[in-house]
């Protein structure tokens, strides 16, 4: 008889559901994202300072709490019934922000993008842990996942450009409508498709919850949203809490490292432990996208796109999710290309590059603001540049930092492990917004070309040296993760009957 197995197609309902769902996402959040700054500053009368940590925090908070994340998608509800809960609280969010804008309520406001953040935090370890047994194998998922990042960044783009447009129309009650409505359609797309998910999920999904795991998840919810609401509050304290979390969170991952009696398991959650920390320092240069550098786009970036194309100050970082938007199916391609030629990078290597990549891009924008002109003013084409590398280098550290970790880590922690990278997100975002203040202005201080060389120029310009010293030490991280791959291989073949799981 002939080999009648049958080809499982790579893209399937499921998935592309699943990928409708993350650009309603894109589209939603950053689209709020983009347009939170100019209300806060114009309509809730927050200084530069305070508007920046509130920004920084929204876009790293909801990533941190994604440690919570994981623990309910691993012990409590399942990945499918914790992204489903995700949705719904985007979708409240929103519509909490909707009735801030229409009554001008701060408190509201904040409660909107502390229930949004607390959905970011529900979806991000869960959607990828999803969306992997989508697949029929891991590697069908690592060749999709970087198309499936551009998807998202495709719903960022269309959200980034638009609502800034939108608000000079439908004011932003409109934009917070539109985020809700985004949101409830990717609530109800998963309900539809609940079957087929969960059969292809793991076993707790699969099974019905039990009344205490309710209760537990319902306790630690209602603890995140207070803890949330109180950070956005109050950030100059609230950022101790994200420290706080950030350290327990790794030293924990640390704890079962060291009590793994595997040998292979400890050595492959300590690559994660190093992928994690050159993350960390990765997203803080991409939390200056979201802070400073919006900032100095609101006040210096002036004119249309080439001439033609017209763009908002407040959204250049549209100019982002465009490139990010090419760049998945570009390193795709290029990473198939390379492997049909037996040339094989590995992630760590990848990661090194990318800061080759942050490095030009914040180089060009320090060349820019050093020579600024007296009108103090930046064309969006220099944005356009800076965003076209930094986007190549998002997406590398973005897509497969997590596949990496989806490839190395112990199946009982593999929700868990992904939330580091979550963790290591929001702590990078928070030091980063934290770094940025230091250009802040006062409201009534006029800018000027000598404070945007000395205050703008210098600050890009020491961000630019330490990009380059974080190269040589993501190279040298890259050798170190590969002989430890290595032994971890070779242990395996020595002890084929060993148990591998860290928390047994």
């Amino acid at each position: 008889m002939g080999d009648t197995t049958k080809e499982v197609p790579v893209f399937n309902k499921r998935n592309l559901v699943m990928m409708f769902c993350q650009m309603a996402f894109g589209l939603s959040f950053y689209g709020v994202m983009i347009v939170l700054t100019p209300f806060f500053l114009e309509e809730l009368q927050y200084s530069e300072a305070d508007t920046l940590m509130v920004i920084g925090a929204f876009g790293a908070v909801g990533t941190l709490f994604s440690i919570a994340g994981g623990v309910i998608g691993d012990r409590l509800l399942g990945a499918y019934r914790s992204l489903v809960v995700g949705y719904v609280a985007f979708t409240l969010g929103y519509v909490l922000l909707l009735i801030s804008a229409v009554s001008i309520n701060v408190a509201l406001s904040l409660m909107g993008i502390a229930l949004a953040s607390y959905g970011r935090g529900l979806m991000s370890p869960n959607y990828p842990t999803l969306f992997q047994t989508t697949f029929s194998s891991q590697q069908d998922f690592e060749k999709v996942y970087p198309i499936n990042y551009s998807v998202n960044n495709f719903g960022a783009f269309v959200g980034q450009y638009v609502f800034p447009f939108l608000t000079l129309i439908i004011a932003y009650k409109g934009n917070f409508m539109l985020a809700a409505i985004m949101a409830g359609l990717s609530v109800l797309s998963l309900i539809v498709l609940r079957k087929p998910l969960v059969a292809g999920a793991d076993d707790i999904d699969k099974t019905p919850v039990p009344l205490n795991n309710w209760l537990k998840f319902a306790l630690l919810s209602m603890a995140m949203l207070a803890v949330v609401f109180y950070m956005f509050s109050d950030m100059d304290k609230g950022q101790y809490i994200v420290y706080a979390i950030s350290a327990a969170a790794i030293g924990y991952f640390i704890k079962l490292m060291l009590a793994s009696t595997a040998r292979s398991t400890a050595l492959r959650m300590g690559t994660i432990l190093i992928m994690i920390l050159l993350t960390v320092a990765f997203f803080v240069y991409y939390g200056q996208m979201m802070t400073s550098m919006t900032l100095v786009a609101i006040n210096t970036m002036r004119g249309d796109l080439f001439g033609i194309i017209p763009i908002q100050p407040e959204g250049s970082m549209v100019m982002n999710p465009l490139w990010c938007a090419v760049a998945g199916p570009v390193i795709a391609f290029i990473t198939n290309r390379l492997e049909k030629r037996n040339i094989f990078i590995s992630t760590a290597t990848k990661v090194g590059f990318s800061f080759i990549l942050t490095t030009i891009a914040f180089a060009i924008m320090t060349a820019a603001l050093l020579n600024i002109g007296e009108d103090v003013v930046l064309r969006p084409e220099v944005f356009l540049l800076v965003h076209f590398f930094q986007a190549f280098a998002e997406v590398i550290v973005g897509s497969l930092v997590v596949a990496y970790i989806l490839s190395v880590a112990p199946k009982a922690i593999s929700s868990f492990s992904v939330s580091l990278f979550m963790v290591a997100m929001a702590f990078s975002g928070i030091v980063g917004a934290v770094l940025s203040t230091y250009i802040a202005l006062d409201k009534d201080t006029q800018l000027t070309q000598a404070i945007a060389v000395d205050s703008y120029g210098g600050f890009f310009m020491a961000l630019t040296v330490f990009a380059f010293l974080l190269t040589v030490v993501a190279f040298v991280s890259s050798r170190v993760i590969r002989k430890m791959l290595n032994a971890a291989d070779e242990w395996d073949k020595q002890h084929p009957q060993a148990d591998t799981d860290p928390t047994a």
